[in-house]
């Protein structure tokens, strides 16, 4: 593990209070879960915690989505109102980001992801997000998309407008000022 993905004692503490609070906000969605667990396994990762706090960093606000008991594994999500507010303006992947000739963003949605360490949300982990409250009134997201969608050179995206939640496509190298990506960590 490189000492890039590590914080210091401040950041450390910093993230794992934002992350305690909000776990006691959702206590009824985990009552059997306690925080002493989930912080030990926390610490224990340490990678996983820099990670969350890249998630912190760039607005996502992440917390506890749910927890697998099969296989031991707490499952966070961006829990922002709005997509990220730092990780907007951003087409799908690389080689999408490569196939723009003319105002290409700053960089793409999976490649941002994966220097945080985590992942885009499944259609699936979004309309679960979703079933929690209203997200993405005003913005979108890029979700993971199909590979066989991918192909041919599409990328799916979701939002929540009209009381519903809205699962689209677009071409993959498009790139929005109100979309951005939310991000998935399993510890």
């Amino acid at each position: 593990m490189s000492s890039r993905k590590t914080l210091n004692t401040k950041d450390s503490f910093s993230i794992l209070e934002s992350l305690e609070d909000r776990f006691k906000n959702s206590r009824e969605r985990f009552p059997k879960l306690g925080w002493i667990d989930l912080k030990s396994k926390l610490e224990n990762h340490p990678e996983k915690l820099w990670s969350l706090y890249e998630m912190e960093k760039s607005g996502g606000e992440p917390a506890l989505l749910e927890y697998n008991k099969s296989s031991d594994e707490y499952i966070f999500c961006d829990f922002s109102r709005e997509s990220p507010t730092g990780r907007r303006s951003l087409c799908y992947d690389k080689e999408a980001w490569e196939s723009r000739k003319k105002f290409k963003p700053k960089d793409n949605a999976m490649d941002f992801a994966h220097n945080m360490g985590i992942e885009l949300m499944t259609e699936d982990q979004y309309k679960k997000l979703q079933s929690l409250g209203e997200f993405d009134t005003k913005t979108s997201s890029w979700l993971r998309t199909p590979e066989e969608v991918r192909k041919l050179g599409g990328a799916i995206f979701g939002d929540f407008r009209y009381g519903r939640v809205f699962i689209y496509h677009n071409g993959a190298e498009s790139y929005y000022a109100a979309r951005g990506f939310r991000g998935i960590l399993k510890v």
